[in-house]
C-alpha cells in the first residue's frame, strides 16, 4: 500500500459553525456579533482577515492553545468527513465582563457547543433572551448536550448519527426542555421540523436551484442562519424551513465553509423558483 497520495490543492478557509452562522445573518441584513477565543498564530490572521473584509463585528479572547480548526476531507460528490481539532481546554470560560454587555445588547443568542458557551445558558436565562443552538451530529444520548437541547428556544440538529431515531430525539427535545421548534437536517434527504404543541413531523425536501453540488462543507450553517433570518421577520415556521432550504442548497455550490453566503437579493430570486414547494409528513 502506498505510503502518500497526491490530492488537489489543499485550501485554507475560515470555518467552524459559529463563523458560519454570523456570517450568514450578516448576509442577510442582520447585525451579529460574534464572541469567540482563538490563537496568536496564522489561522487568526485569516479570521481577522475574513471579518474585516466582510464587517463582522467579533469579540475575542486569545488563548496559549491556538485557533481550533479541522481537516475537511470532501469527495467527489460533495459530502465531507471532518476531522476536529477542538485544542481548547474543556474548562476555559469566557470572562462575564466580556460576553455579558454584549448579551443585555442582543435580541437573540445563538449558541454554538463548545463548553465555555454552555456556561452562558444561566445569564441567558436571566435576561429573558431567545437562544438557538445547533447540536450537529448528536447522537442523542451524550448528557454533554443536554443544556444545549433543553435550554434552547430553536433547536437545530443533524440526522447524521440518529437515522431512523432523529424522530423520537426530536420529541424528546420538545418533551424535554423548552424549545418552540426542533429542526433535523438529513443532508440530501431534506429536513424535518417539529413545533411544539403539534404531534406531526413535517419534511421538506432540498431546494432545487439548478447549482451544481460542489461542497457541502457549511450547508448547515447556511441553512440554520436563513432559518433564524425568516424567525427573525416574523416568517411561518414553514417559509422558515423553505427559506434555510435555499439557503442551505445555495451554500453546497461553492468550495469551503461560508467563502460566499446568499444574500437578500439572491434569496428573493431563488424564492421565486417553481421547485421551492411544499412539505409532506415525516414518518
Amino acid at each position: 500500500m502506498a505510503d502518500s497520495i497526491h490530492v488537489p490543492a489543499v485550501h485554507d478557509y475560515v470555518a467552524h459553525t459559529g463563523n458560519g452562522v454570523a456570517l450568514g445573518l450578516l448576509a442577510l441584513g442582520h447585525r451579529p456579533v460574534l464572541l469567540d477565543f482563538i490563537g496568536d498564530d496564522p489561522q487568526a490572521q485569516l479570521i481577522h482577515a475574513r471579518y474585516r473584509e466582510r464587517g463582522l463585528a467579533f469579540d475575542y479572547l486569545v488563548h496559549e492553545s491556538g485557533t481550533r480548526r479541522s481537516v475537511n476531507l470532501v469527495s467527489p460528490d460533495g459530502r465531507r468527513l471532518s476531522l476536529y481539532d477542538g485544542r481548547h481546554p474543556d474548562t476555559l470560560r469566557m470572562p462575564r465582563e466580556l460576553y455579558l454587555p454584549r448579551l443585555r445588547e442582543a435580541e437573540h443568542v445563538h449558541v454554538s457547543i463548545v463548553p465555555w458557551a454552555r456556561a452562558l445558558y444561566d445569564d441567558i436565562e436571566a435576561l429573558g433572551l431567545p437562544v438557538s443552538t445547533d447540536l450537529h451530529d448528536w447522537d442523542g444520548r451524550n448528557p454533554y448536550y443536554h443544556d444545549f437541547a433543553h435550554r434552547s428556544d430553536i433547536v437545530f440538529l443533524s440526522s447524521a448519527a440518529l437515522g431512523e431515531g432523529v424522530f423520537d430525539v426530536m420529541r424528546s427535545i420538545l418533551r424535554e426542555g423548552r424549545a418552540r421548534v426542533v429542526v433535523a437536517t438529513a443532508g440530501a434527504g431534506g429536513s424535518h421540523v417539529l413545533e411544539r404543541d403539534d404531534t406531526e413531523i413535517r419534511h421538506f425536501p432540498c431546494a432545487q436551484l439548478g447549482l451544481s453540488i460542489v461542497d457541502s462543507n457549511g450547508a448547515g450553517d447556511a441553512f440554520s442562519s436563513a432559518f433564524l433570518h425568516a424567525w427573525f421577520e416574523g416568517a411561518s415556521t414553514d417559509t422558515c424551513m423553505r427559506t434555510a432550504a435555499i439557503s442551505g442548497a445555495y451554500a453546497c455550490a461553492w468550495p469551503g465553509t461560508a467563502e460566499r453566503s446568499l444574500s437578500r437579493e439572491e434569496l428573493a430570486r431563488f424564492d421565486q423558483l417553481p421547485s421551492i414547494v411544499g412539505t409532506e409528513r415525516s414518518p
